[in-house]
């Protein structure tokens, strides 16, 4: 997942954009960027890094103009390393374009090969974003045949790209001269939101991908932009939309609402918050069914994202809700950082116990999900350590036992330790005296029961059912082949590459 912004405003831009960011920086950990466009001028400044650490005050001063998009970076697709993959993307052809995407293409290294042989273009990083800008390029050019840009092409352009670019991307594009589009897949998996703001001189805009960005930033929740559609500002804040995709099912990924978006936000018509506590309600119902004669004498979150459901569990099962690990909100997220012995050693510094709450007591612990099982069998060991009698941890997620491809860091199935695991040998391998975890009709339900209208969600890492139809055992094969085979710090000549894509701006960066 990655985090990504677009404003039209009527004013400067650039503390609008850092302030989105900073809001978003949930989304990716590991770089950041803005572009801001003047007149007929981009101003680009991104790097490797926290959103606070790769901006500086001069760095701001130099982001001039009323309109621009932002990224924070989570590496899937590409290397976790390489300061050359951070977003946005920019291609001078046609017109003048900069992108910045969120989500994963499962057709890129095809795409690359058309890119290459019949499109004559070249792809100079091993980011699908790139890809993706370049497809719309072709795509804005061959729309265009020669004459003046206009909302036709763009929307044509935008129906080419969902023709042949398959997996999940949002996506919001500045064009230069001319306005901020911004495009969903056909599947809608990942989440992208519009907000607006009426003012003296005129109406601004913003797209992004969670709403609390709107909020944040003082616009007014507008609505979702639909699977499939296509989002057109031009620099005057005249509104545009169209549904592009000739075909379009709505099936956001279930992730976003697990772990992925803040609890603050709603996407797709659903409260992230209140799913959750719907997830806590559906996960109290089957302890009580599955696992009756168990005594517990506190029930204790695993912060941040589990809280939700752990504080409804505690209430439907009539027992006693404590904070019993105390989280350093200056260490960033495990399960988002790259590499296994990276989020294994910061474990322990992101959480620490409050022994009281553990003393001679039997536990029930709750989080969002068990994805890896790393940070699991740290905190239960974590909590014996603190003098708890039996430690019992419920999941309000299914087994994750599937790689996921559009855009969430769990590619490998050796990784998961539900993979080739059943739900007793799990609990022997995390140390817990029993398990439970959520039923995936249950999460389902969970989440519709907050907005009933939407039919399908994007499961794929519970139940291997990929909702894009295109992934066979080959692809996840190279998948796998290629994570384990991925670069390390210091393998990849990082400043030619540097070089070639910051020099978007005449600043000196």
């Amino acid at each position: 997942m990655c985090g990504i912004l677009g404003v039209v405003a009527t004013s400067p831009v650039n503390q609008l954009l850092y302030d989105g960011l900073q809001v978003l920086q949930h989304r990716g950990q590991d770089a950041a960027g803005i572009v801001t466009a003047e007149g007929g001028r981009f101003h680009m400044h991104k790097g490797s890094g926290l959103v606070r650490d790769v901006f500086r005050t001069r760095n701001m001063r130099n982001l001039d103009g009323n309109w621009g998009i932002a990224h924070v970076r989570y590496p899937t697709a590409g290397s976790a390393y390489n300061a050359a993959e951070a977003q946005p993307f920019y291609v001078n052809s046609p017109f003048g374009l900069l992108l910045a995407h969120n989500g994963n293409l499962t057709n890129s290294e095809e795409l690359k090969r058309e890119m290459f042989l019949a499109d004559l273009r070249h792809i100079n990083t091993n980011s699908d974003s790139e890809v993706l800008l370049n497809v719309l390029a072709h795509e804005l050019q061959a729309a265009c045949n020669g004459l003046k840009l206009d909302e036709e092409a763009v929307f044509r352009a935008v129906a080419g790209v969902h023709r042949r670019c398959r997996g999940a991307y949002a996506a919001v594009v500045m064009i230069a001269g001319y306005g901020l589009l911004a495009f969903r897949d056909p599947y809608g998996i990942r989440p992208l939101v519009i907000g607006r703001n009426d003012v003296g001189e005129g109406t601004e805009w913003l797209v992004a991908s969670e709403s609390v960005a709107v909020d944040v930033l003082g616009f007014k929740l507008l609505r979702d932009v639909a699977p499939g559609e296509a989002i057109l500002i031009d620099t005057e804040g005249n509104f545009r939309s169209r549904q592009c995709a000739e075909r379009t099912v709505e099936a956001p990924c279930m992730f976003e609402f697990v772990y992925l978006a803040r609890p603050d936000s709603i996407i797709d018509g659903v409260s992230v918050y209140e799913s959750r506590v719907k997830m806590g309600e559906f996960l109290a119902e089957k302890m009580k069914r599955t696992m009756p004669h168990v005594n517990i004498d506190v029930v204790i979150p695993i912060p941040d994202s589990s809280r939700p459901a752990a504080m409804e569990m505690a209430h439907r099962l009539g027992l006693p809700y404590r904070e019993g690990f105390v989280k350093n909100r200056y260490i960033g997220r495990t399960f988002i950082m790259p590499g296994q012995a990276t989020r294994k050693k910061s474990v322990r510094q992101k959480l620490n116990t409050i022994h009281q709450e553990f003393q001679g007591k039997s536990v029930l612990l709750v989080d969002d999900s068990i994805v890896r099982g790393t940070t699991s069998k740290e905190i239960v060991n974590m909590a014996r350590e603190a003098g708890a009698t039996k430690v019992y941890l419920a999941s309000a997620a299914p087994p994750v036992r599937y790689a996921n491809v559009y855009g969430i860091d769990m590619p490998t199935r050796g990784e998961l330790i539900a993979s080739d695991r059943n739900e007793e040998e799990i609990r022997k391998e995390i140390g817990a005296d029993g398990l439970l975890y959520q039923d995936l009709d249950d999460l389902k339900a969970a989440v519709r029961a907050v907005n009933p209208a939407i039919n399908f969600f994007e499961t794929s890492c519970f139940d291997g059912c990929y909702v894009t139809g295109d992934i066979t055992a080959e692809y996840l094969s190279g998948v796998e082949n290629q994570r384990n085979e991925g670069g390390k710090p210091g393998e990849e000549n990082e400043a030619g590459q540097l070089d070639l894509n910051l020099a978007t701006s005449s600043q000196d960066h």
